[in-house]
């Protein structure tokens, strides 16, 4: 499919301006390896409450900080040590219960997967829908932490690709992007999937970048 002058413009400037994806903004360096992919899975599990995106990623930060940055380092932290690690990053309100989730996502994930999440994607036939399927079984991960996963992991999973989300959705309408992920999806490179799909999600959310963008020459 072709594209336009403006759809090119307004691309280049969504990857510019808002590209970075969540996981590059918790220092999470995104791998198809065991220690990233369990990041992603407490990003995922952060930013799917209720709560800004940016406490969100702190969190993420600093628990990661405390040793948290693998199945088995969150297992030997504390319960106490979690919620202080969230506490740090005014992570609130939701810090005690997240805390006892995330003890039990460790748990889970080093006795159903050996700790390593590619055994998930190998035992869903690496199928999108039940990728996103094991995803739920994990205490906090509901539809939209598992939709959010697999946004972010698309990069390195292409089998998952085009994840765009309700979110990006809305943001590619705020910008005169399409809103069908088939059609946004042509407009990128596959491997830029993951970056674009944050950056309409970040439109979606800060009516500043749209106007940046849509006045970008």
């Amino acid at each position: 499919m072709s594209t336009t002058h403006t759809e090119d413009r307004r691309v280049n400037a969504l990857l510019s301006e808002a590209g970075t994806t969540y996981a590059e903004e918790a220092g999470i360096r995104v791998a198809d390896t065991p220690a990233p992919l369990w990041q992603l899975l407490v990003l995922s599990n952060l930013t799917a409450t209720r709560i800004k995106a940016s406490i969100a990623v702190h969190a993420a930060r600093e628990l990661f900080d405390a040793g948290g940055g693998t199945p088995k380092g969150m297992a030997e932290l504390t319960w106490q040590q979690r919620v202080d690690a969230l506490g740090r990053a005014h992570y609130v309100r939701y810090d005690e219960g997240t805390a006892t989730r995330l003890g039990e996502c460790a748990d889970l994930v080093r006795e159903r997967y050996g700790g390593d999440l590619r055994r998930l994607a190998r035992d869903a036939d690496k199928e999108r829908d039940r990728v996103e399927e094991l995803l739920r079984a994990f205490p906090g991960i509901g539809p939209s932490g598992a939709r959010i996963f697999c946004r972010e992991v698309q990069g390195i999973w292409p089998f998952l690709r085009p994840v765009l989300d309700r979110k990006a959705l809305d943001g590619a309408g705020r910008v005169g992007l399409p809103q069908s992920p088939e059609a946004l999806a042509e407009l990128v490179d596959g491997d830029d999937l993951a970056r674009f799909a944050a950056g309409l999600v970040r439109v979606e959310l800060d009516k500043r970048l749209v106007d940046r963008v849509k006045a970008a020459p």
